[in-house]
């Protein structure tokens, strides 16, 4: 089966992480996910992007990439930024740990990631950024041939 995918790119403003976790939503489907499965994913891009947006540039301008692979039953996302990077990447890991606890930030934003993919990787940088892979098997997954 051949490995489909989409990527997108997008200012790191707030008003865009809605659109990031719909153009995903749409893409996964052609898996026909049942709604937890929908849900569990449109969560956690939310979640990689507004850490990109508020974490990663902290108001700057920047750019945010969303890229998402379909291969079988497997959907693959990676969130990517180039601002200020996680300095502990263990530490910004942990439940409730939040950089910035001013906004009132639950710090449970990689929690909810790694609750709800069966896999997360997080790779990152002071000052080079920070990439967010995540993996998750869609059990309901029947694939739509076009």
């Amino acid at each position: 089966m051949a490995r489909n995918h989409i990527k997108i790119e997008f200012a790191s403003l707030s008003v865009n992480e809605s659109f990031a976790r719909v153009a995903v939503a749409a893409f996964i489907s052609q898996l026909n996910p049942d709604m937890e499965e929908l849900t569990e994913i449109k969560t956690v891009v939310s979640e990689a992007v507004t850490n990109s947006i508020i974490h990663g540039y902290e108001g700057q301008e920047g750019i945010v990439t969303v890229t998402c692979y379909l291969e079988g039953q497997r959907v693959e996302l990676i969130i990517e930024d180039h601002g200020r990077g996680i300095e502990d990447v263990e530490e910004a890991r942990q439940p409730l740990y939040t950089s910035k606890p001013e906004l009132e930030r639950s710090g449970m934003g990689f929690t909810i990631m790694e609750n709800f993919m069966d896999e997360m990787e997080v790779t990152s940088a002071p000052g080079k950024g920070t990439r967010v892979r995540l993996v998750k098997t869609i059990k309901s997954a029947q694939v739509l041939e076009h």
